[in-house]
């Protein structure tokens, strides 16, 4: 139960506070674009395996993802269609995977600070339900905050002094 919740939780952060969304819908118009491209393409090709707008669609998903098992294009302009998606798809694809999880994990580090604290009150709320580890990571981040806030604060103070 409490892994359904962290993974909802997770997923909501990650369609809220990232270009996940965008990224995905982005790569589906590219994808029947491409697919459509390369489906006209071979349209009456001689020995052409992508004979369907639906082959054209399993190529498009069997060409990017690296499985290695779509069907190479007959026509030089395909291999051309077909070598441009590949890339900007492995690029989109993957790229939207890492930077969903880099934004993810850096966006504790965007807020503000009372949210922070808030989160931190909330979770002191919660004690009983948390687990050890959960415990030892909230005292961690507690600690860390600590620290960066003295951090800060003697930042602020020498900017003052010197000003």
């Amino acid at each position: 139960m409490k892994q359904n919740r962290r993974f909802i939780r997770f997923a909501a952060n990650a369609i809220t506070h990232t270009p996940i969304l965008k990224m995905f819908f982005l790569l589906v118009a590219l994808w029947l674009l491409f697919a459509t491209a390369l489906f006209l393409s071979e349209r009456g090709e001689e020995g052409a395996a992508i004979i369907s707008y639906g082959h054209a669609l399993y190529w498009g998903v069997a060409a990017f993802s690296t499985a290695g098992i779509a069907d190479t294009p007959v026509s030089d302009l395909s291999k051309l269609i077909g070598g441009i998606w590949i890339v900007l798809g492995s690029v989109l694809f993957f790229g939207t995977i890492v930077a969903t999880i880099t934004a993810y994990f850096m966006r504790p580090m965007q807020r503000p600070v009372r949210q922070i604290v808030e989160t931190i009150e909330y979770n002191l709320e919660q004690l009983d339900d948390l687990s050890v580890e959960e415990l030892d990571i909230l005292k961690d981040t507690t600690d860390t905050l600590i620290v960066h806030m003295e951090r800060h604060k003697k930042r602020q103070e020498k900017h003052k002094g010197n000003t």
